[in-house]
């Protein structure tokens, strides 16, 4: 078992002031650091402004990956090629209601909109609303479905995670049918979409189907062409690997390059194999990488295992110091114990469901003005 690890942490002043500049349909953030602590890089994006995504001004948006209601256990968790309720995991998925469906039925104008009472329910206990709401489709999955559609619907982001499929099979033509589909389907929402495929390319557990570096920035750019081809102008970009990849498996070479990138995301937890580890020595690796480039930054799928026990309120407290980086313009918590290997396995449950530390920690998070730059209101919570 690897020694545990705590770096040395110095806290990230909260940006002072930003400036959004566009450009035909290139959007350029350039925020200064607070208390004269330096400057964060300038941020570009292919992405256009009031039709898809781009980075808030000030602060990150705040989400969550909420599974269905009564999914992502680890012993009831559905193939991600079977399943309409799949999940952005280690299989390919994120799902799990977060409430245990123990608190009062939410109500207001999204009560009872398909998909929405596990969010609803996970926004009580917060006590806020979400920025963006994670929904997971596999490769040749139909979508938007309920949830992605209850999203567009109303006034949150929708983060779209999009299974890949055989990268050479992409560039071959062979799914192009399927592709130019989807894109439609995507542009027919009519809202602006985080549009996040084949995240975690860089894992070798996908490597049958991803098969290279090469491969995978080939068919990132084929997929791009398809939707360009389509006109869809809502979506933006979202370059996922995992953050350990930065430290052996080379992720950065699986990057398409900065015109072809709007965000650039890593899926952070700890690791299984850590007795403790804050979230900034798993990150750091991944964001030296990132100051190279001029793209705002999500962490995705980021958590605290159950396993750090009485601790975990103090990790999430030391998380929100580390994201409140200039760079970081999104955040998403990994709110399920789906990746569990089985019910004993702590090392691999993020859920705060009957935690009610970690739950006010996540909240104490979830509602810092840093984190809540749309001014979305703040109440008691469940």
């Amino acid at each position: 078992m690897k020694a545990r690890s705590r770096a040395a942490r110095t806290r990230m002043p909260i940006v002072g002031t930003a400036l959004l500049a566009i450009a035909g349909v290139i959007a350029t953030v350039a925020a200064g650091c607070g208390g004269g602590a330096g400057a964060a890089p300038k941020i570009t994006t292919t992405a256009r402004a009031g039709v898809a995504p781009v980075p808030p001004d000030q602060g990150a948006y705040f989400g969550a990956w909420v599974p269905a209601e009564g999914a992502g256990l680890p012993s009831a968790s559905p193939s991600p090629s079977e399943s309409p309720s799949e999940s952005p995991s280690d299989s390919g998925s994120p799902s799990e209601s977060p409430s245990g469906s123990q608190s009062p039925t939410p109500s207001g104008k999204d009560a009872g909109k398909p998909g929405m009472a596990p969010v609803l329910d996970f926004e009580q206990k917060l006590g806020r609303r979400l920025d963006i709401v994670q929904s997971y489709r596999g490769w040749k999955s139909d979508f938007p479905g309920g949830l992605e559609k209850s999203v567009a619907d109303g006034n949150r982001y929708l983060l779209l995670t999009w299974d890949g499929g055989d990268t050479r099979e992409i560039v071959q033509g062979e799914h192009d049918d399927l592709i130019a589909k989807r894109a439609r389907a995507v542009k027919a929402l009519g809202k602006p979409v985080f549009l996040r495929w084949s995240r975690d390319m860089d894992k070798s557990s996908g490597q049958k189907s991803v098969h290279s570096a090469a491969d995978f920035v080939a068919a990132w750019k084929h997929l791009r062409e398809i939707f360009k081809r389509e006109n869809v102008d809502n979506v933006a970009w979202v370059w996922c690997p995992t953050a350990r990849g930065f430290s052996g498996a080379n992720a950065g070479s699986y990057y398409p390059g900065d015109d072809q990138v709007d965000w650039i995301c890593a899926d952070a937890q700890p690791g299984a194999d850590y007795d403790y580890r804050d979230l900034s020595e798993a990150l750091k690796l991944f964001m030296e990488w990132s100051r190279g480039r001029h793209k705002p930054i999500m962490i995705a799928e980021f958590g605290v295992p159950k396993s750090y026990g009485p601790r975990r309120a103090e990790w999430l407290r030391e998380a929100a110091k580390t994201l409140q980086d200039p760079q970081v313009k999104a955040i998403v918590y990994f709110d399920s114990d789906e990746q569990a290997k089985n019910a004993r396995d702590k090392r691999r449950s993020y859920s705060v469901t009957g935690d009610k530390h970690a739950t006010s920690a996540l909240r104490e998070l979830a509602t810092t003005p840093y984190f809540n730059p749309r001014n979305l209101p703040v109440t008691s919570g469940g």
